[in-house]
């Protein structure tokens, strides 16, 4: 079990934090039942702790460790779905610190983070545990220094430290049981993965591979009759992507024999992206898919495009890829149109300065839009300084509060210095 952290600050400060935040709630208290989203923005103020979850509100927590991807959604009803626990441990010079600090391991920072959140639940479980694809930045990389499981010959690092952690429901990934469709299976980070998956099945746990098109799979659990507009859609997975009609889906790739070696896709064309709805509110996240084509070359290639189109217009999306030059292109930007990018950031080379270009571009949509970074390095915020300085937040914790309903929602950008979960910028509502 996970000992939460102490707060950092003296007991008088928290005594007025909490004073402050009883006369907002009062403020708004009259107009809580004609507008509810106005209370929930009003009660996360910044340079207080974040506000806890309540029934009926969507939370989407971009947690921020500088070393990988992970991403915590508590649904309406208090399920929990964790996409991703990445855990990078070269401190090489491209790589970033680990944040809050070097003291514990990234995936053990995750679970503690997704821990306090569970609370606001009263749960103490993580629902479901999604991998998007099979990379060190999304399931853990593997270090002869790392810890050895007490229930399997595997280290615990990523995904399997969170589960040593938290109880996991339902792991959830692109290749599960046999794995015969990873071709990077043998990489030392996917063995030891996959071990861990062969000792959860060992252990009763239930383990499932992800079906591209379903809106069933990832889906409430506590009371979904109270919240029929929420949904996961799994817009795409392993190269097939949804058609908008029913559960139906095409695949994209080739056959393999049909392929020269140079041309069989990497793991990250095989990501999973999904579409989460919640009343009139939108999002995606896509993992790694790509829309390179090689010039042109592999035009089949392109997953992160086709899934894009079919999802249509969101109000916040997730850059794939990290916001490398070989993702998020402008088809991708004009099909999803959203009011909110996210970068999910851990290397000195993320974003790149032609994804930026093309989020902030007036010509592939109008409008108003903020972009968010989880953890800009110094040295990429120098040279790409142009379009960097017009980021809204370039370090923390990045969450996206919806109001019940999903008629409006916010964004909260938290401390990732440490575990205060201090509250350092709100923007928002936005409808």
């Amino acid at each position: 079990m996970i000992a939460l952290p102490r707060n950092q600050l003296s007991a008088a400060s928290w005594r007025r934090r909490a004073f402050l935040r009883g006369l907002l709630a009062a403020a708004f208290s009259g107009a809580a039942s004609a507008a509810p989203e106005t209370l929930e923005t009003a009660a996360d103020v910044e340079g207080m702790t974040l506000a806890p979850w309540r029934r009926g509100q969507l939370d989407i927590h971009h947690i921020s460790t500088g070393r990988g991807d992970s991403t915590l959604i508590v649904a309406p009803d208090g399920t929990t779905i964790m996409i991703d626990a990445g855990a990078i441990y070269a401190n090489s010079p491209f790589n970033l610190e680990l944040k809050p600090n070097e003291t514990r391991r990234p995936g053990e920072w995750i679970a503690r983070y997704a821990a306090r959140r569970l609370l606001d639940t009263g749960n103490s479980a993580l629902d479901y545990l999604v991998a998007t694809h099979i990379h060190p930045d999304h399931i853990g990389d593997v270090d002869p220094s790392l810890s050895k499981a007490s229930d399997g010959d595997y280290q615990l690092t990523g995904v399997s430290e969170v589960a040593a952690q938290l109880p996991v429901g339902v792991l959830l990934d692109r290749g599960a049981p046999d794995y015969a469709n990873v071709d990077i299976r043998t990489a030392p980070f996917a063995q030891n993965y996959i071990r861990f998956v062969h000792a959860r099945l060992a252990a009763g746990g239930r383990v499932e591979r992800l079906r591209a098109g379903v809106n069933n799979q990832i889906r409430l659990l506590k009371d979904a009759n109270a919240f029929p507009t929420f949904a996961v859609r799994n817009i795409a997975v392993n190269g097939n992507v949804w058609t908008g009609r029913r559960d139906e889906c095409r695949q994209l790739f080739p056959s393999g024999h049909a392929l020269k070696a140079a041309d069989v896709p990497d793991e990250n064309a095989y990501s999973a992206a999904f579409r989460l709805t919640y009343g009139k509110f939108a999002y995606f996240a896509a993992g790694d898919l790509t829309s390179n084509t090689f010039d042109g070359e592999l035009p089949w290639r392109d997953v992160e495009s086709r899934a894009a189109q079919v999802a249509g217009p969101v109000d916040v999306a997730v850059a794939a890829h990290h916001g490398l030059f070989d993702s998020t292109g402008a088809d991708v930007v004009r099909a999803l149109r959203p009011r909110v990018w996210l970068i999910d950031v851990w290397h000195v080379s993320h974003p790149s300065i032609t994804t930026l270009e093309r989020l902030f571009s007036q010509r592939l949509y109008p409008g108003q839009r903020d972009v968010f970074a989880t953890n800009l390095s110094p040295a990429n915020g120098l040279v790409n300084e142009r379009l960097t300085k017009r980021l809204s937040s370039a370090s923390g914790h990045v969450v996206i509060r919806v109001s019940p309903g999903g008629a409006r929602y916010c964004v909260v950008v938290t401390d990732n210095s440490d575990e205060s979960d201090r509250v350092v910028r709100v923007l928002g509502p936005h409808k």
